[in-house]
């Protein structure tokens, strides 16, 4: 099954270009700030260069014209062991980028398992898969006859299924949490509800910024941070977790964190 806490093998990424800082209304978006293209394509190349530098496959796929948003892979799909699940955006500028990015996973060999429905919602930084456990975010992007119909795939595909609702600020669950190791997590404290994380050992980080729970595992206890959550990343060193900091400021202005910009498709 897949867990997000195993070595990360391939993994699906689309470098920003022309459309990330192309839009009319940032807020139809969710952009924060204004992105520096040079700087953000420089910040993107490292992120690559590491992941591959730690054993990765990295495949890099063209943005999708008229979205701004297609930099962060993460969210139209999720991919399971046995292929992925199409996912219905909740922010409604992101519809279309669901087709796009499954496109590139068949071209890949990985086939279709589900997809989401209208009116469901799901967004793949609502979904962490943890070995026999799934943990998915009900946010402002995942409602509730989303999570009922992602829960069902889930369930049958083995996973027992976990949920807890997500504060605004986080935007997804990916926010406030994310696999360190296969039974290890990072989360951030005041969110989940007592017994969310039984059978894991929890690295407990305070709740400072929408990413201090956000991490991409490389290896178990071998993560990357984004380089500005210093209390993040104290923590993880405290609990002996290997870190790479890197400077992901202009995704940051996005509202984008580290596992936001990739869509793991293997690990090991």
């Amino acid at each position: 099954m897949m867990n997000e806490g195993l070595s990360l093998r391939r993994v699906v990424v689309c470098r920003p270009g022309p459309e990330y800082i192309s839009y009319d209304n940032p807020a139809e978006h969710n952009i924060a700030e204004p992105a520096d293209l040079p700087t953000a394509q420089e910040q993107h190349d490292r992120l690559q260069a590491v992941m591959q530098d730690h054993g990765a496959d990295v495949v890099n796929i063209p943005e999708l014209p008229g979205h701004p948003n297609s930099v962060f892979t993460r969210d139209p799909i999720v991919t399971t062991h046995e292929g992925y699940i199409r996912l219905r955006m909740g922010l409604p500028t992101r519809r279309g980028e669901e087709a796009w990015l499954a496109s590139a996973l068949e071209s890949l060999g990985i086939p279709e398992l589900a997809r989401i429905e209208s009116p469901g919602t799901v967004e793949g930084g609502d979904v962490i898969l943890a070995g026999r456990v799934a943990f998915v975010g009900q946010s402002s992007r995942t409602n509730r006859e989303g999570f009922l119909q992602v829960r069902d795939v889930l369930r049958r595909l083995g996973y027992e299924v976990r949920t807890a609702p997500i504060p605004d600020r986080y935007l997804h669950i990916g926010g406030a949490m994310s696999m360190v190791a296969p039974e290890r997590v990072v989360a951030c404290e005041g969110v989940f509800p007592p017994g969310f994380f039984q059978g894991y050992d929890v690295v407990w980080v305070p709740a400072e910024t929408f990413v201090s729970g956000n991490v991409i595992c490389l290896h178990p206890d071998v993560v990357i941070a984004e380089a500005a959550q210093r209390l993040l990343i104290d923590r993880l060193d405290a609990a002996g977790i290997t870190v790479v900091a890197l400077d992901l400021s202009e995704f940051i202005k996005g509202s984008g964190g580290p596992t936001c910009l990739i869509q793991p498709v293997a690990r090991s």
